[in-house]
């Protein structure tokens, strides 16, 4: 039976692997690695991931990884897109392929075996950088070289929305413009083709998100995992027996056992945490079953971050380590003006750190531009 270990002392171990304790002294692509795949499905994101975790961050070092291709965006945990490092594509690609939501099938989930070989041939095709029209024009000339490969209600399927669900395949990568307030453009490519040598295979891949995903948010329960990563909870604790000796075990209040890694930070429950702001879709809001996220969100608040409409998570900020509540920022080339709206009276103390950070954050990414912090309410 492992150390029991209370909701503060949780979340002083996800503050300290996150870096938002003591910030990140590194590399973005280090920092990537260190605290998991960033969400990238709404762009402003990650800049301000990195930017609230790092000690020194500079837009212009993102962009520059991802254009020698360093770091990877593509649709990964869960099948949303992820920015991850290039080492660690490939494992949370195969990974995302085998938990079966990227299946790009829409009709019929039967095999369909002419067909099981056309996403390795998209896959080679797009091997150099393709625009979404070249893929889907190579796949139409596949059909009509193979006729009846594919139902044509599948086909017929498939053409409404231009192919998207073969071209969402967790191995496609966005290539492009990231400089912009939308990020990519629409070209993909495909680093590491499907059944080549260098793909890892899903049980390989399973072990290395494992420690991955502990090294980012544990101690955590097998159910916070396979909630992260949208597999089935049997698979996930056949991995962490797997493991076995190469973690450590712990349990929460109420008794359910988290494993860790053994050399994994776990500050006391007590010490400081300062303020800080992240982004829209923010990890470690995501990364618990919904029932265990009390270790960052407090009782009641997940309804306060999360727009139904629209399926949106909006920024937070932290007070005592804790979601406290949600900033909303406007920029142009000349003005950036964020606004802290807070779910609860907060102490001057905690109000003056969070304007302090806020105004750091505005200089990291609107440099350029006079900054504005302020208090709704």
């Amino acid at each position: 039976m492992g150390t029991r270990m209370d909701t503060r002392a949780l979340n002083r171990a996800l503050l300290a692997r996150q870096g938002l304790l003591t910030p990140l002294d590194t590399d973005v692509v280090s920092a990537a690695e260190t605290i998991g795949a960033v969400q990238s499905q709404y762009w402003p994101a990650v800049a301000t991931a990195f930017a609230a975790r790092m000690a020194a961050f500079d837009p212009a070092d993102l962009y520059a990884a991802l254009e020698r291709r360093e770091l990877l965006t593509g649709p990964l945990v869960r099948g949303t897109l992820h920015v991850a490092s290039a080492r660690d594509h490939a494992l949370y690609a195969a990974v995302t392929d085998a938990s079966g939501v990227c299946d790009w099938r829409r009709t019929t989930k039967e095999p369909l075996p002419e067909a099981s070989e056309l996403r390795t041939l998209v896959a080679a095709y797009a091997s150099a950088a393709r625009t979404r029209e070249q893929v889907a024009t190579y796949i139409e000339d596949w059909l009509a070289a193979h006729p009846g490969a594919v139902p044509d209600t599948e086909a017929d399927r498939q053409r409404q929305s231009g192919w998207r669900p073969v071209l969402t395949w967790p191995g496609f990568t966005r290539v492009g413009r990231w400089d912009t307030p939308k990020g990519p453009d629409g070209v993909l490519a495909a680093p590491i083709p499907p059944g080549t040598t260098d793909a890892p295979s899903p049980q390989d891949a399973l072990d290395a998100v494992v420690r991955a995903y502990l090294r980012g948010f544990g101690p955590a329960g097998a159910d916070d995992l396979a909630q992260w990563i949208a597999w089935k909870i049997g698979p996930v604790r056949e991995s962490l027996a797997r493991l076995g000796d190469a973690l450590t075990e712990f349990e929460d209040e109420s008794g359910r056992t988290l494993y860790d890694l053994p050399d994994a930070p776990r500050p006391d429950g007590d010490v400081p945490a300062p303020a800080r702001l992240l982004p829209w879709f923010d990890s470690t809001l995501l990364a618990y079953t919904p029932a265990r996220r009390q270790r960052i969100l407090p009782e009641g608040t997940w309804d306060r971050v999360y727009r139904r409409v629209g399926l949106r998570v909006d920024p937070t900020f932290l007070v005592d380590g804790f979601v406290a509540g949600l900033w909303s920022v406007k920029a142009t080339a000349r003005k950036a003006e964020l606004t802290l709206a807070p779910f609860s009276s907060l102490p001057k103390a905690a109000r003056a750190d969070l304007a302090q950070e806020a105004e750091r954050l505005l200089s990291v990414l609107y440099p350029n531009a006079k900054a504005a912090v302020g208090f709704a309410g």
